[in-house]
């Protein structure tokens, strides 16, 4: 018979306001081993303390992620978990009275709530009472476009709907820094965990500010769709950047495509301005996929001149991977019918077959942030939270991958790849599929075993020189503009006919 869980019971919580705000529980008796807030991609530890016969658990709401700043915690449902000595989950005895719901201004919005007898902290966007819920929102966005706003010299920025500030975007924004610092720059965040560039402003999505700056910011950056909220003013250049050149159907060009799919693919088209392509291979697509008629900027992909000018051992240390182990990068793409699903390789046995002297890092496609949870296993490290895949292509001594478009971006690098592609006939005849058939020239092997892609990888030096002359031809097709500079010259495109500055 199972013995049953020990108890620990909160008497008391409170949220706690000032330059370190954070959530204290506490109860009597002995204090748990363990305390923390576990959601599904962000764990927060408790500082526990010990106060005679009662015990208190503090939960900082300000996080220091990948030895980066401090800044609150990402916004979800948080499980309040305690545990024994012995590891052990314990079971929590709930207090009589809960908090009440409370504004953190600029950090979180906290609710405690008490679930099937267990503890949940739900943290959102720092919204007011007046931003915050449907009707809020549906008065804020019909003053938006009713509003005539005067033009601002400022540049809004949204990278995959405001989940971070990277890719294309990132690249631009750092560029107009160093061209034109007195231009603004502004971006769009889903809360207050995501970090800007220096000298930037956060808008939280939804807040009246965001509103105001949305509808009158000359330029917009975006890489994904800016979605049926946008009403441009006449003084507005959307600048769509995209975020990968593609192997894999995309738009008007998907299987099985809706009527209802189909029309809001044109609706979307229609808000841009200007698209951003990597290659002559990506115009032609993008003209078809998206039967778009407007300008297209061949310029090379701004989000890989990292590659060539960044410091890969300040990443490095960052992610604490030390030095004289090979870093290996699996990023897969998202697979439509498993929007939940990453670990299609299973890492944790591709690690252990390769040893201590390997280390594998999982990034997961940017819709799968959210509902997935995080690889844990030896020598693997999780980093699809981390902000910027392109400092990732720094770090990493080879790629793993399958249908994603990161192969398009790593080969700027000169280093290997490789693709593991188990399912590359449902793929791409029934999912999907492509714009061309990937085994006659993919730059490096395409394998479906983990033993074959593990030796594979052990034989790095030989896979280079069998895969030489493919991958010059790959990379004279895909990267041909990719010299280090493309962030300038889309800035001083943008400078030249006036939509900034």
């Amino acid at each position: 018979m199972t013995a049953p869980a020990p108890v620990t019971v909160v008497d008391t919580v409170v949220v706690t306001t000032g330059q370190l705000p954070s959530i204290v529980f506490e109860g009597p008796g002995e204090a748990p081993a363990e305390f923390r807030l576990q959601a599904s991609r962000q764990v927060l530890p408790a500082e526990l303390i010990s106060l005679g016969n009662r015990w208190s658990a503090r939960v900082p709401l300000l996080v220091s992620n990948w030895n980066g700043p401090l800044l609150p915690a990402r916004s979800g449902r948080y499980s309040v978990v305690a545990t024994a000595s012995d590891g052990s989950r314990m079971s929590l005895q709930k207090p009589a009275e809960l908090p009440a719901p409370q504004l953190l201004p600029g950090v979180t919005r906290v609710v405690v709530t008490s679930a099937d007898g267990s503890l949940v902290v739900s943290l959102s966007a720092p919204l007011t009472d007046r931003e915050r819920g449907r009707l809020q929102q549906a008065s804020l966005e019909s003053d938006y476009r009713a509003a005539k706003d005067e033009p601002l010299n400022a540049v809004f920025f949204e990278s995959f709907y405001g989940q971070n500030a990277s890719c294309n975007p990132l690249a631009i924004d750092r560029a107009i820094a160093r061209l034109r610092p007195d231009v603004a720059r502004y971006w769009s965040v889903t809360d207050a965990s995501v970090s800007v560039p220096s000298g930037a402003t956060a808008l939280i999505e939804g807040s009246s500010e965001w509103w105001r700056i949305r509808g009158s910011a000359r330029l917009l950056v975006v890489n994904d769709w800016l979605r049926k909220r946008l009403r441009k003013r006449r003084y507005q250049t959307v600048l769509q950047t995209w975020h990968g050149t593609m192997l894999k159907k995309l738009a008007l060009s998907r299987v099985r495509l809706g009527l209802r799919s189909a029309i809001a693919t044109l609706r979307e088209r229609g808000r841009w301005d200007i698209l951003l392509a990597q290659n002559p291979y990506s115009r032609g697509i993008f003209r078809r996929a998206y039967a778009f008629t407007g300008s297209v900027w061949e310029e090379g992909y701004p989000r890989d001149d990292v590659l060539l000018t960044g410091d890969a051992a300040a990443v490095r240390d960052r992610l604490g991977i030390s030095s004289g182990v090979t870093v290996l990068l699996y990023a897969p793409t998202w697979r439509d019918d498993r929007p939940d699903h990453v670990d299609h390789l299973d890492v944790a046995r591709f690690a252990d077959l390769l040893g201590d002297e390997y280390v594998t890092l999982i990034r997961g496609h940017s819709r799968t942030l959210l509902p997935g949870e995080d690889v844990r296993a030896p020598n693997v490290l999780d980093v699809t939270g981390y902000p910027d895949v392109s400092e990732l292509f720094l770090v990493a001594d080879a790629l793993i991958t399958d249908y994603s478009s990161v192969m398009f971006d790593f080969t700027v690098t000169g280093k290997p790849v490789y693709f593991f592609t188990p399912d590359l006939d449902h793929y791409r005849e029934k999912l999907r599929g492509f714009y061309f058939d990937l085994i006659p020239v993919a730059p490096g092997p395409v394998v479906t075993t983990v033993a074959e892609l593990a030796a594979l990888v052990r034989d790095r030096a030989n896979v280079r020189r069998q895969f030489t002359e493919k991958y010059r031809a790959w990379r004279e097709r895909f990267n041909p503009r990719d010299d280090g500079h493309a962030a300038d010259r889309v800035v001083q495109r943008l400078l030249a006919e006036g939509l900034i500055g």
